[in-house]
């Protein structure tokens, strides 16, 4: 199974910048809820404050401009409460799949959000599929920082550099 170092940071899953990682932040910062209803609460309020944000995502050494919600390089198709962030992801092919999630009205990018539990939102315009080996995601929108998530943590904030370890883990299966 191959496995991601993000900055350092060993992630099995992914790693995602963007409203995704405010919802995160958010719900740990909650003092009142707790579980899915704090990221529930935390994602809610992340969306409706949300601002584009201008990323620079380089996969393998190509450079791609981007404004939207958020961006996710994911090892494993699945992320946050069984959401089917990357339907092509496999954890055995040396690659990450990234998924970017781009501008759009905010009702819009609820329906791309209710559409991640059968990962049908890759149809959609808004939504673009990267695939490489290593993914740098950078913030380029002046003045403004953004946290990056790693398999549900928060370990910094952007730019974060995604690289893909092929076969790190031998793992054992019925």
């Amino acid at each position: 199974m191959d496995a991601v170092d993000a900055n350092g940071t060993p992630v099995l899953g992914s790693v995602y910048a963007g409203v995704d990682a405010v919802a995160n932040r958010n719900a740990n910062r909650t003092r009142v809820l707790r579980g899915s209803a704090a990221y529930y609460v935390g994602a809610l309020r992340a969306v409706l404050t949300w601002r584009p944000a201008d990323y620079r995502i380089t996969v393998d050494g190509r450079e791609h401009l981007r404004t939207g919600y958020t961006v996710v390089a994911a090892n494993s198709g699945w992320y946050g409460f069984g959401r089917h962030i990357a339907p092509d992801a496999r954890v055995d092919d040396g690659l990450l799949d990234v998924v970017v999630i781009k501008r759009a009205p905010k009702p819009l990018f609820f329906a791309v959000m209710r559409e991640l539990e059968n990962g049908l939102h890759v149809r959609r315009p808004q939504v673009e599929v990267l695939r490489g080996r290593q993914v740098r995601i950078e913030l380029t929108t002046p003045g403004r920082t953004l946290p990056y998530g790693a398999d549900g943590e928060l370990p910094g904030v952007l730019p974060v550099t995604a690289t893909v370890l092929p076969g790190a883990l031998r793992v054992l299966a019925p």
